[in-house]
């Protein structure tokens, strides 16, 4: 008998112990949270500070410049000596079509360049989405298989990143630009 007495405490904290453990969880969860700016929306990225990946995509074909000149795919050396806007994009992508305004007013900034990396996309519905609202892309790169955006730490479209003139990732945004985030963001840097 005196071993089923000395065995109830012990089930007691079996019982109790995990849900201590749960509840301090919830409260460190909750204390990270509500801390004060602290933007809760933003997604790390292991690559600011990072060389850009090397990363060389085939052009999207059928989209061509105000020439009629196919466009050229990604090659890594193009950043080189260039401060790059790298927008990964896609047809299918509703947030891709409110930014693209955003892009089209970005690509008459001299000091930039623009490079589309076009996400697990058809080429013809890609040519269409940018013949129907402007190419604001000076490269394009046709990331079938969404092996790219892994390598650039890609969560979903549209992502943008900013490469600096030694090839180094100085920003990314996760979503669609927003003026303000233009504005008080990306420019800054």
């Amino acid at each position: 008998m005196s071993n089923g007495a000395s065995n109830g405490p012990r089930k007691a904290l079996g019982v109790f112990l995990p849900a201590v453990g749960f509840f301090l969880i919830v409260v460190v969860f909750a204390v990270m949270l509500t801390q004060e700016g602290r933007d809760t929306s933003a997604l790390p990225s292991a690559l600011i500070g990072l060389s850009a990946p090397q990363t060389s995509l085939p052009p999207v074909p059928g989209i061509v410049d105000a020439d009629g000149e196919q466009v050229a795919g990604f090659e890594p050396a193009k950043l080189s000596g260039n401060i790059s806007l790298v927008n990964v994009w896609a047809s299918w992508c509703a947030p891709c079509r409110e930014e693209h305004p955003l892009l089209m007013a970005l690509a008459k900034d001299a000091r930039l360049q623009i490079i589309g990396m076009n996400h697990k996309d058809k080429a013809e519905n890609a040519a269409q989405f940018l013949s129907s609202l402007g190419n604001p892309y000076d490269l394009i790169g046709a990331d079938i298989n969404g092996r790219a955006s892994i390598e650039w730490g890609v969560y979903g479209v549209p992502e943008t990143f900013l490469v600096g003139p030694d090839g180094t990732v100085v920003f990314k945004h996760t979503g669609p630009l927003s003026e303000e985030i233009i504005t008080q963001e990306l420019m800054p840097e």
